[in-house]
């Protein structure tokens, strides 16, 4: 059996409770003893300042300008693609497991 080291990181995961995709997500991080701080992206919806920040770690492509998309996202969490993990180092929007296991195991 291939022995897992566990990395610490600060993590946080942005989510919907009702999105079957982040509940899919968490599960999945629970699964795999990966901690994290949940928050509720609805209720705490992203700052610009946060989107502008995250975005460029992301390296998603912005299809506006980025001011006004970012001023977009960040007056409806709803808008925002989740669950979104912010961590030391990366970022990842929606849950993606090939993905989550190369960032996160």
């Amino acid at each position: 059996m291939k022995e897992r080291m566990m990395i610490q990181m600060n993590m946080t995961v942005l989510c919907y409770k009702k999105c079957s995709t982040c509940q899919k997500a968490l599960k999945w991080l629970d699964a795999n003893g990966i901690k994290y701080e949940e928050r509720p992206i609805k209720e705490e919806h992203p700052s610009q300042e946060e989107l502008r920040e995250w975005y460029k770690k992301s390296g998603l492509p912005l299809k506006m300008d980025e001011e006004q998309q970012l001023a977009l996202l960040a007056t409806d969490g709803m808008l925002v693609k989740r669950p979104l993990v912010i961590a030391d180092g990366f970022v990842l929007t929606g849950f993606k497991e090939a993905e989550w296991k190369e960032k996160m195991l």
